[in-house]
Protein backbone atom coordinates (compact mmCIF):
# COMPACT_ATOMS: atom_id res chain seq x y z
CA UNK A 1 0.00 0.00 0.00
CA UNK A 2 1.50 3.35 -1.09
CA UNK A 3 1.49 6.16 1.31
CA UNK A 4 -1.40 8.39 -0.18
CA UNK A 5 -3.42 5.16 -0.24
CA UNK A 6 -2.82 5.61 4.03
CA UNK A 7 -3.49 8.87 4.23
CA UNK A 8 -6.66 8.63 2.83
CA UNK A 9 -7.58 5.37 4.47
CA UNK A 10 -6.63 7.73 8.02
CA UNK A 11 -8.38 10.88 6.84
CA UNK A 12 -11.89 8.59 5.96
CA UNK A 13 -11.08 6.98 9.45
CA UNK A 14 -10.90 9.73 11.36
CA UNK A 15 -13.95 11.39 9.80
CA UNK A 16 -16.17 8.73 10.42
CA UNK A 17 -15.13 8.09 14.00
CA UNK A 18 -15.69 11.94 14.34
CA UNK A 19 -19.34 11.68 12.38
CA UNK A 20 -20.17 8.56 14.78
CA UNK A 21 -19.13 10.39 18.22
CA UNK A 22 -21.45 13.33 16.77
CA UNK A 23 -18.84 15.76 19.22
CA UNK A 24 -18.50 18.16 15.64
CA UNK A 25 -21.62 18.40 13.30
CA UNK A 26 -21.30 15.72 10.54
CA UNK A 27 -21.60 18.56 7.72
CA UNK A 28 -17.73 20.47 9.23
CA UNK A 29 -16.38 16.91 9.74
CA UNK A 30 -16.94 15.76 6.16
CA UNK A 31 -16.66 18.81 4.28
CA UNK A 32 -13.03 19.69 6.18
CA UNK A 33 -12.20 15.68 5.56
CA UNK A 34 -12.94 16.05 1.48
CA UNK A 35 -10.93 19.54 1.56
CA UNK A 36 -7.72 17.43 3.74
CA UNK A 37 -8.01 14.66 0.57
CA UNK A 38 -7.65 18.00 -1.96
CA UNK A 39 -4.67 19.75 0.15
CA UNK A 40 -2.73 16.78 0.96
CA UNK A 41 -2.64 15.97 -2.57
CA UNK A 42 -4.62 12.77 -2.29
CA UNK A 43 -6.90 14.03 -5.41
CA UNK A 44 -6.71 17.55 -6.97
CA UNK A 45 -9.67 19.77 -7.06
CA UNK A 46 -10.74 18.72 -10.38
CA UNK A 47 -10.94 15.32 -10.13
CA UNK A 48 -12.62 15.89 -6.53
CA UNK A 49 -15.33 17.82 -8.28
CA UNK A 50 -15.82 15.15 -10.84
CA UNK A 51 -16.08 12.35 -7.76
CA UNK A 52 -19.25 14.96 -6.54
CA UNK A 53 -22.16 13.42 -8.04
CA UNK A 54 -24.64 16.45 -8.94
CA UNK A 55 -27.07 14.64 -10.48
CA UNK A 56 -28.17 13.49 -6.59
CA UNK A 57 -27.08 16.90 -5.73
CA UNK A 58 -29.16 18.43 -8.51
CA UNK A 59 -32.22 16.30 -7.74
CA UNK A 60 -32.25 17.35 -3.87
CA UNK A 61 -31.94 20.49 -4.62
CA UNK A 62 -35.45 20.32 -7.36
CA UNK A 63 -37.21 18.09 -4.94
CA UNK A 64 -36.58 20.40 -2.11
CA UNK A 65 -37.80 23.27 -4.03
CA UNK A 66 -40.84 21.89 -4.99
CA UNK A 67 -41.85 20.24 -2.00
CA UNK A 68 -41.01 23.46 -0.30
CA UNK A 69 -43.26 25.57 -2.43
CA UNK A 70 -46.29 22.82 -2.09
CA UNK A 71 -45.98 22.56 1.94
CA UNK A 72 -47.00 26.17 1.98
CA UNK A 73 -50.40 25.13 0.20
CA UNK A 74 -51.48 22.95 3.33
CA UNK A 75 -51.55 19.92 1.16
CA UNK A 76 -49.02 18.24 3.93
CA UNK A 77 -51.49 19.19 6.95
CA UNK A 78 -54.46 18.08 4.86
CA UNK A 79 -52.46 14.43 4.59
CA UNK A 80 -51.30 14.49 8.32
CA UNK A 81 -55.35 14.77 9.30
CA UNK A 82 -56.68 12.79 7.15
CA UNK A 83 -53.92 9.83 7.52
CA UNK A 84 -54.84 10.22 11.39
CA UNK A 85 -58.00 10.04 10.95
CA UNK A 86 -58.17 6.56 8.52
CA UNK A 87 -56.21 5.01 11.68
CA UNK A 88 -58.55 6.49 14.31
CA UNK A 89 -56.32 8.62 15.58
CA UNK A 90 -54.11 5.53 17.40
CA UNK A 91 -50.44 6.00 17.67
CA UNK A 92 -49.39 3.33 16.46
CA UNK A 93 -51.48 2.30 13.81
CA UNK A 94 -50.54 5.83 12.42
CA UNK A 95 -46.90 4.66 12.58
CA UNK A 96 -47.94 1.98 10.37
CA UNK A 97 -50.22 3.35 8.10
CA UNK A 98 -47.03 6.13 6.91
CA UNK A 99 -44.36 3.68 7.35
CA UNK A 100 -46.42 1.14 4.43
CA UNK A 101 -47.20 5.19 2.18
CA UNK A 102 -43.69 5.72 2.59
CA UNK A 103 -42.25 1.68 1.09
CA UNK A 104 -45.03 2.05 -1.73
CA UNK A 105 -43.57 6.20 -2.94
CA UNK A 106 -40.17 5.09 -2.85
CA UNK A 107 -40.77 2.19 -5.24
CA UNK A 108 -42.54 4.02 -7.83
CA UNK A 109 -40.91 7.76 -7.37
CA UNK A 110 -37.43 7.24 -5.54
CA UNK A 111 -36.75 7.02 -2.23
CA UNK A 112 -35.33 10.77 -1.60
CA UNK A 113 -38.30 12.49 -3.03
CA UNK A 114 -40.74 10.47 -1.02
CA UNK A 115 -39.00 10.54 2.66
CA UNK A 116 -39.44 14.83 1.83
CA UNK A 117 -43.06 14.56 1.00
CA UNK A 118 -43.40 12.38 3.85
CA UNK A 119 -41.48 13.57 6.81
CA UNK A 120 -43.25 17.03 6.86
CA UNK A 121 -46.27 14.88 7.07
CA UNK A 122 -44.95 13.10 10.05
CA UNK A 123 -44.13 15.31 11.92
CA UNK A 124 -47.56 17.48 11.62
CA UNK A 125 -49.32 14.49 12.52
CA UNK A 126 -46.83 13.43 15.69
CA UNK A 127 -47.20 17.36 16.73
CA UNK A 128 -51.45 16.61 16.79
CA UNK A 129 -50.98 13.52 18.87
CA UNK A 130 -48.40 14.56 21.09
CA UNK A 131 -46.58 11.78 20.85
CA UNK A 132 -42.62 11.66 19.87
CA UNK A 133 -41.92 11.73 16.23
CA UNK A 134 -38.32 10.37 15.52
CA UNK A 135 -39.89 6.44 16.47
CA UNK A 136 -41.76 7.48 12.80
CA UNK A 137 -39.03 8.87 10.82
CA UNK A 138 -36.56 6.12 11.65
CA UNK A 139 -39.52 3.91 10.27
CA UNK A 140 -39.76 5.76 7.25
CA UNK A 141 -36.11 5.72 6.52
CA UNK A 142 -36.14 1.90 7.13
CA UNK A 143 -39.39 1.94 4.74
CA UNK A 144 -37.93 4.16 2.26
CA UNK A 145 -34.80 1.98 1.47
CA UNK A 146 -36.66 -1.22 1.66
CA UNK A 147 -39.41 -0.03 -0.97
CA UNK A 148 -36.69 1.64 -2.97
CA UNK A 149 -34.88 -2.09 -3.48
CA UNK A 150 -38.33 -2.85 -5.56
CA UNK A 151 -37.71 -1.15 -8.43
CA UNK A 152 -35.47 -0.11 -11.20
CA UNK A 153 -36.34 3.74 -10.15
CA UNK A 154 -36.36 3.57 -6.49
CA UNK A 155 -33.00 3.79 -5.31
CA UNK A 156 -29.64 5.18 -7.37
CA UNK A 157 -27.83 1.74 -7.03
CA UNK A 158 -30.91 -0.10 -9.13
CA UNK A 159 -30.64 2.87 -11.42
CA UNK A 160 -26.91 2.44 -12.14
CA UNK A 161 -27.16 -1.72 -12.30
CA UNK A 162 -30.54 -1.22 -14.75
CA UNK A 163 -28.45 1.28 -17.08
CA UNK A 164 -25.03 -0.78 -16.92
CA UNK A 165 -26.76 -4.11 -17.99
CA UNK A 166 -29.11 -3.72 -20.99
CA UNK A 167 -30.70 -7.35 -20.70
CA UNK A 168 -32.31 -5.97 -17.23
CA UNK A 169 -36.01 -4.15 -17.57
CA UNK A 170 -37.78 -2.04 -15.72
CA UNK A 171 -39.99 -5.12 -15.54
CA UNK A 172 -37.57 -7.44 -14.22
CA UNK A 173 -36.44 -5.27 -11.35
CA UNK A 174 -40.09 -5.81 -10.42
CA UNK A 175 -40.28 -9.16 -10.84
CA UNK A 176 -36.93 -10.24 -9.18
CA UNK A 177 -36.71 -7.76 -6.53
CA UNK A 178 -40.30 -6.76 -5.58
CA UNK A 179 -41.38 -10.05 -3.72
CA UNK A 180 -38.33 -10.19 -1.67
CA UNK A 181 -38.89 -6.28 -0.55
CA UNK A 182 -42.84 -6.97 0.29
CA UNK A 183 -41.57 -9.85 2.86
CA UNK A 184 -38.59 -7.91 4.19
CA UNK A 185 -41.12 -4.85 4.21
CA UNK A 186 -44.32 -7.27 6.24
CA UNK A 187 -41.48 -8.72 8.97
CA UNK A 188 -39.58 -5.32 9.70
CA UNK A 189 -43.14 -3.70 10.25
CA UNK A 190 -44.00 -6.39 12.73
CA UNK A 191 -41.00 -6.01 14.85
CA UNK A 192 -41.75 -2.11 14.76
CA UNK A 193 -45.69 -3.11 15.91
CA UNK A 194 -43.34 -5.21 18.69
CA UNK A 195 -41.26 -2.18 19.18
CA UNK A 196 -43.30 0.16 19.97
CA UNK A 197 -47.05 -0.93 20.69
CA UNK A 198 -46.60 0.15 24.64
CA UNK A 199 -44.39 2.83 23.91
CA UNK A 200 -46.81 4.93 21.71
CA UNK A 201 -49.40 6.34 23.41
CA UNK A 202 -51.92 9.47 23.49
CA UNK A 203 -54.76 10.85 25.43
CA UNK A 204 -58.43 10.02 24.52
CA UNK A 205 -58.89 13.76 24.34
CA UNK A 206 -56.44 13.89 21.57
CA UNK A 207 -57.57 11.02 19.68
CA UNK A 208 -61.09 12.75 20.04
CA UNK A 209 -60.13 16.40 18.74
CA UNK A 210 -57.91 14.45 15.95
CA UNK A 211 -60.82 12.85 15.05
CA UNK A 212 -63.04 16.45 14.80
CA UNK A 213 -60.65 18.26 12.58
CA UNK A 214 -61.73 19.17 8.81
CA UNK A 215 -58.88 18.04 6.31
CA UNK A 216 -60.15 20.62 3.76
CA UNK A 217 -59.74 23.40 6.32
CA UNK A 218 -56.16 23.06 5.91
CA UNK A 219 -55.73 23.86 1.92
CA UNK A 220 -55.15 27.93 2.28
CA UNK A 221 -54.20 28.38 -1.15
CA UNK A 222 -55.90 26.30 -3.53
CA UNK A 223 -54.56 28.24 -6.36
CA UNK A 224 -51.05 27.15 -5.46
CA UNK A 225 -52.19 23.44 -4.80
CA UNK A 226 -52.96 23.00 -8.19
CA UNK A 227 -50.24 24.57 -9.56
CA UNK A 228 -48.07 22.46 -7.26
CA UNK A 229 -49.44 18.98 -7.94
CA UNK A 230 -49.76 19.79 -11.58
CA UNK A 231 -45.93 20.15 -11.72
CA UNK A 232 -45.01 17.89 -9.20
CA UNK A 233 -46.97 15.03 -11.67
CA UNK A 234 -45.10 16.95 -14.48
CA UNK A 235 -41.81 15.95 -12.98
CA UNK A 236 -42.84 11.86 -11.30
CA UNK A 237 -43.86 11.53 -15.21
CA UNK A 238 -40.35 12.60 -16.12
CA UNK A 239 -38.83 10.70 -13.82
CA UNK A 240 -40.44 7.25 -15.12
CA UNK A 241 -39.66 8.46 -18.57
CA UNK A 242 -35.87 9.99 -17.99
CA UNK A 243 -33.80 7.56 -19.53
CA UNK A 244 -36.38 7.01 -22.91
CA UNK A 245 -35.71 10.86 -22.72
CA UNK A 246 -31.86 10.80 -22.31
CA UNK A 247 -32.32 12.88 -19.26
CA UNK A 248 -30.64 12.70 -16.10
CA UNK A 249 -33.00 12.74 -12.85
CA UNK A 250 -31.74 15.96 -11.40
CA UNK A 251 -32.40 17.95 -14.59
CA UNK A 252 -36.06 16.81 -14.72
CA UNK A 253 -36.52 17.58 -10.86
CA UNK A 254 -34.47 21.15 -11.12
CA UNK A 255 -36.89 22.02 -14.29
CA UNK A 256 -39.71 21.08 -12.49
CA UNK A 257 -38.32 23.26 -9.36
CA UNK A 258 -38.21 26.21 -11.65
CA UNK A 259 -41.09 25.75 -13.05
CA UNK A 260 -42.89 26.35 -10.45
CA UNK A 261 -41.01 29.09 -8.84
CA UNK A 262 -41.71 30.95 -12.87
CA UNK A 263 -46.04 30.15 -11.66
CA UNK A 264 -45.35 31.26 -8.00
CA UNK A 265 -43.52 34.48 -8.34
CA UNK A 266 -40.30 35.96 -7.25
CA UNK A 267 -41.45 36.45 -3.52
CA UNK A 268 -40.86 32.16 -3.22
CA UNK A 269 -38.05 32.40 -4.79
CA UNK A 270 -36.01 33.13 -1.18
CA UNK A 271 -38.56 31.10 1.19
CA UNK A 272 -37.42 28.09 -1.03
CA UNK A 273 -33.85 28.88 -0.42
CA UNK A 274 -34.50 29.65 2.92
CA UNK A 275 -36.09 25.89 3.34
CA UNK A 276 -33.14 24.42 1.56
CA UNK A 277 -31.27 22.02 3.66
CA UNK A 278 -28.22 23.32 3.00
CA UNK A 279 -26.13 21.18 5.87
CA UNK A 280 -27.31 18.01 4.39
CA UNK A 281 -26.48 19.08 0.83
CA UNK A 282 -22.62 19.96 1.93
CA UNK A 283 -22.63 17.14 4.06
CA UNK A 284 -22.86 15.07 0.73
CA UNK A 285 -20.45 17.02 -0.85
CA UNK A 286 -17.83 16.04 1.61
CA UNK A 287 -18.83 12.59 1.63
CA UNK A 288 -18.31 12.36 -2.10
CA UNK A 289 -14.64 13.94 -2.09
CA UNK A 290 -13.79 11.75 1.04
CA UNK A 291 -14.92 8.65 -0.77
CA UNK A 292 -12.94 10.00 -4.22
CA UNK A 293 -9.54 9.42 -1.79
CA UNK A 294 -10.45 5.85 -1.38
CA UNK A 295 -11.34 6.03 -5.47
CA UNK A 296 -8.20 7.46 -6.69
CA UNK A 297 -5.71 5.90 -4.42
CA UNK A 298 -7.40 2.24 -5.46
CA UNK A 299 -8.06 1.34 -2.38
CA UNK A 300 -11.98 0.48 -3.16
CA UNK A 301 -10.89 -0.90 -6.13
CA UNK A 302 -8.02 -3.43 -4.14
CA UNK A 303 -11.20 -4.34 -1.65
CA UNK A 304 -13.43 -5.33 -4.23
CA UNK A 305 -10.39 -7.23 -6.29
CA UNK A 306 -9.53 -8.77 -3.19
CA UNK A 307 -13.16 -10.55 -2.56
CA UNK A 308 -13.51 -11.32 -6.44
CA UNK A 309 -10.71 -14.07 -5.62
CA UNK A 310 -12.11 -15.35 -2.81
CA UNK A 311 -14.76 -16.95 -4.35
CA UNK A 312 -12.39 -18.42 -7.26
CA UNK A 313 -15.22 -18.03 -9.53
CA UNK A 314 -17.94 -20.10 -8.19
CA UNK A 315 -21.29 -18.32 -8.87
CA UNK A 316 -23.08 -19.21 -5.34
CA UNK A 317 -20.19 -18.04 -3.43
CA UNK A 318 -19.16 -14.99 -4.92
CA UNK A 319 -23.31 -13.85 -4.77
CA UNK A 320 -23.23 -14.25 -1.67
CA UNK A 321 -20.22 -12.33 -0.89
CA UNK A 322 -21.16 -9.50 -3.16
CA UNK A 323 -24.72 -8.81 -1.33
CA UNK A 324 -23.06 -9.07 2.12
CA UNK A 325 -20.03 -7.21 1.11
CA UNK A 326 -22.06 -4.78 -0.79
CA UNK A 327 -24.87 -4.33 2.65
CA UNK A 328 -21.66 -3.94 4.52
CA UNK A 329 -20.06 -1.40 2.74
CA UNK A 330 -23.14 0.72 1.75
CA UNK A 331 -24.13 1.17 5.58
CA UNK A 332 -21.07 3.20 5.95
CA UNK A 333 -19.98 4.28 2.67
CA UNK A 334 -22.20 5.77 0.09
CA UNK A 335 -23.61 3.23 -2.30
CA UNK A 336 -23.51 4.89 -5.49
CA UNK A 337 -19.16 4.81 -5.95
CA UNK A 338 -19.28 1.32 -4.05
CA UNK A 339 -21.67 0.17 -6.77
CA UNK A 340 -20.22 2.39 -9.39
CA UNK A 341 -16.89 0.24 -8.92
CA UNK A 342 -18.35 -3.29 -8.70
CA UNK A 343 -20.32 -2.73 -12.21
CA UNK A 344 -17.20 -3.19 -14.22
CA UNK A 345 -15.95 -6.13 -11.84
CA UNK A 346 -19.11 -8.08 -12.38
CA UNK A 347 -18.88 -7.74 -16.29
CA UNK A 348 -15.54 -8.41 -16.06
CA UNK A 349 -16.52 -11.78 -14.67
CA UNK A 350 -18.44 -12.62 -17.53
CA UNK A 351 -15.87 -12.41 -19.93
CA UNK A 352 -13.78 -14.58 -17.39
CA UNK A 353 -16.21 -17.11 -18.08
CA UNK A 354 -19.03 -17.25 -15.58
CA UNK A 355 -22.18 -17.40 -17.68
CA UNK A 356 -25.26 -16.81 -15.63
CA UNK A 357 -24.18 -12.94 -13.86
CA UNK A 358 -27.71 -12.39 -13.16
CA UNK A 359 -27.75 -14.05 -9.26
CA UNK A 360 -24.69 -11.02 -8.95
CA UNK A 361 -26.77 -8.71 -10.35
CA UNK A 362 -29.64 -8.90 -8.36
CA UNK A 363 -27.42 -9.41 -5.12
CA UNK A 364 -25.48 -6.44 -5.81
CA UNK A 365 -28.88 -4.39 -5.83
CA UNK A 366 -30.49 -5.76 -3.00
CA UNK A 367 -27.01 -5.50 -0.78
CA UNK A 368 -25.95 -1.84 -1.80
CA UNK A 369 -30.21 -0.47 -1.32
CA UNK A 370 -31.08 -2.96 1.83
CA UNK A 371 -27.63 -1.69 3.40
CA UNK A 372 -28.24 1.99 3.17
CA UNK A 373 -30.56 0.92 6.40
CA UNK A 374 -27.14 -0.39 8.35
CA UNK A 375 -26.46 3.72 9.19
CA UNK A 376 -27.32 6.93 9.08
CA UNK A 377 -24.99 8.36 6.67
CA UNK A 378 -25.80 4.81 4.48
CA UNK A 379 -27.90 6.12 1.91
CA UNK A 380 -29.31 9.64 1.17
CA UNK A 381 -32.78 9.63 2.77
CA UNK A 382 -31.56 8.83 5.90
CA UNK A 383 -29.63 12.04 5.79
CA UNK A 384 -32.79 13.87 4.23
CA UNK A 385 -34.86 13.13 7.38
CA UNK A 386 -32.25 13.55 10.09
CA UNK A 387 -31.80 16.81 8.67
CA UNK A 388 -35.33 17.72 8.73
CA UNK A 389 -35.63 16.03 12.00
CA UNK A 390 -33.09 18.28 12.98
CA UNK A 391 -34.74 21.25 11.58
CA UNK A 392 -37.79 20.98 14.30
CA UNK A 393 -35.16 19.96 17.67
CA UNK A 394 -35.73 16.51 17.30
CA UNK A 395 -32.54 14.61 16.37
CA UNK A 396 -32.00 11.73 15.27
CA UNK A 397 -28.44 10.52 16.41
CA UNK A 398 -25.64 8.56 14.44
CA UNK A 399 -25.92 5.75 17.78
CA UNK A 400 -29.48 5.93 18.27
CA UNK A 401 -30.32 4.94 14.59
CA UNK A 402 -27.22 2.80 14.90
CA UNK A 403 -29.01 0.73 17.34
CA UNK A 404 -32.14 -0.17 15.03
CA UNK A 405 -31.23 0.20 11.74
CA UNK A 406 -28.31 -1.97 11.53
CA UNK A 407 -29.74 -5.16 13.22
CA UNK A 408 -32.47 -4.70 10.74
CA UNK A 409 -30.60 -4.38 8.09
CA UNK A 410 -28.71 -7.91 9.20
CA UNK A 411 -32.20 -9.66 9.17
CA UNK A 412 -33.10 -8.41 5.57
CA UNK A 413 -29.75 -9.03 4.06
CA UNK A 414 -30.69 -12.66 5.86
CA UNK A 415 -34.00 -12.72 4.19
CA UNK A 416 -32.35 -11.71 1.01
CA UNK A 417 -29.97 -14.22 1.17
CA UNK A 418 -32.66 -16.98 1.61
CA UNK A 419 -34.21 -15.68 -1.26
CA UNK A 420 -31.27 -15.92 -3.54
CA UNK A 421 -30.46 -19.00 -2.62
CA UNK A 422 -33.43 -20.65 -3.19
CA UNK A 423 -34.60 -18.55 -6.36
CA UNK A 424 -31.04 -18.91 -8.26
CA UNK A 425 -28.63 -20.78 -6.56
CA UNK A 426 -30.49 -23.74 -5.37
Amino acid sequence: MDQQALIAIIIFIASYALIISEKIHRTIVAMIGGILMVLLGIVDQETAIHHIDFNTIGLLIGMMIIVGITADSGVFRYLAIWSAKKAKADPMRVLLILFVMTAVGSAFLDNVTTVLLMAPVTLSVTRRLQVPPVPYLISQIIASNIGGTATMIGDPPNIMIGSAVKELSFLDFIVHLAPIAVVILLVTGAIFWLMYRKKLSTSDELKQEVMELDERAEITDRRLLVRSLIILGLTLVGFFLHQSLHLESATVALAGAFLLLLRSGENQLERSLEKTEWTTLFFFVGLFVLVAGLIETGVIGDLAKGAMKLTGGNLAGTSMLVLWMSAIASAFVDNIPFVATMIPMIQEMGTQGVSNLEPVWWSLALGACLGGNGSLVGASANLIVAGLAAKEDHPITFVRFLKIGFPLMLLSVLLASGYVWLRYLL
